[in-house]
């Protein structure tokens, strides 16, 4: 069933994406918050681009042309795994817009298991989905059942075998935004949950919690991009304000007031010196 809450219409209004991004880089673009199918459909009759947590994501100095659309408060909250789990299920409908770190909680508090591997991630379900986001320890796919897309001007429910999950990708057909997510979880314990997310958290530890947008490049078969950053010796290279991190060579961090084109320019850096071809993983707007 849809979320369609009476609102008055998409609230629309000129941003700095930097202040939307976990990067803290790129310039303005109109955005579009909305909280209900029809805001959704008037927010789409042109060109858009869609906002989720703002990690894994460079905006261009100049900005985006096309609309930004971010999925309000409606699209949020957090499941009652509660409910779910003493009806005997342990498939539960997800919006979109909450926040992937608060789920990972919950169905911990909840004892149910699936999400351990994804602590820690700074995405909403919607962007986490979208590019099958994940950890050494496990990936979105691994609890998809199904998802419920906005396309073509309407709702539908796409199963997860036709959505082409591989590593960091996600084949959505063109345009598509997702809404909600159909989540599968194995009824365990509150303390097993949590000593199997404290493996994922110590893992994640060293990863630096000043501005970024997560890891810059994804792992090539058989290697590890942050192992590779470091062995060529780039931790500390820095491009203005932008710098690969002393702490875990695959992050770009913004140690000041960085540009998108600062760290452009020491993305290059690094791959030119690294020996092994290293593909973005990052979504790139307005270049």
């Amino acid at each position: 069933m849809a979320l369609t809450p009476a609102t008055a219409g998409p609230r629309v209004r000129r941003v700095r994406l930097r202040d939307y991004t976990t990067l803290r880089v790129g310039g303005e673009a109109e955005l579009w918050e909305v909280e209900n199918e029809e805001d959704l459909r008037e927010a789409t009759r042109g060109p858009f681009l869609v906002l989720g947590s703002g990690a894994n994501l460079l905006v261009a100095d100049a900005g985006v042309a096309e609309r930004v659309v971010r999925l309000g408060r409606a699209y949020g909250g957090m499941p009652d795994f509660a409910a779910s789990s003493l009806a005997g299920r342990s498939e539960v409908w997800v919006g979109a817009a909450t926040p992937l770190p608060g789920l990972v909680r919950r169905a911990q508090r909840a004892g149910l298991s699936g999400l351990e591997g994804l602590a820690g991630v700074p995405a909403v379900v919607g962007g986490a989905v979208a590019m099958n986001a994940g950890t050494r320890f496990g990936e979105m796919s691994d609890s998809v059942v199904a998802v419920e897309l906005f396309v073509n001007g309407a709702l539908e429910i796409v199963p997860a075998s036709e959505l082409g999950f591989t590593y960091r990708h996600t084949d959505l057909p063109a345009g598509a935004v997702v809404t909600r997510a159909l989540l599968r979880l194995t009824p365990s314990t509150p303390e097993a949950v949590a000593e199997a997310t404290a493996v994922v958290d110590a893992a994640r530890a060293g990863q630096p919690k000043v501005k970024s947008a997560g890891c810059a490049f994804k792992n090539p078969p058989g290697e590890s991009a942050g192992r590779l950053i470091d062995e060529a010796g780039l931790k500390g290279l820095r491009v203005g304000d932008a710098m690969v991190s002393f702490e875990h060579g695959n992050f770009i961090v913004n140690v000041g007031t960085a540009t998108a084109e600062d760290v452009t320019a020491l993305l290059a850096e690094v791959r030119s010196r690294v020996p092994v071809p290293l593909e973005l993983e990052w979504r790139r707007w307005g270049f």
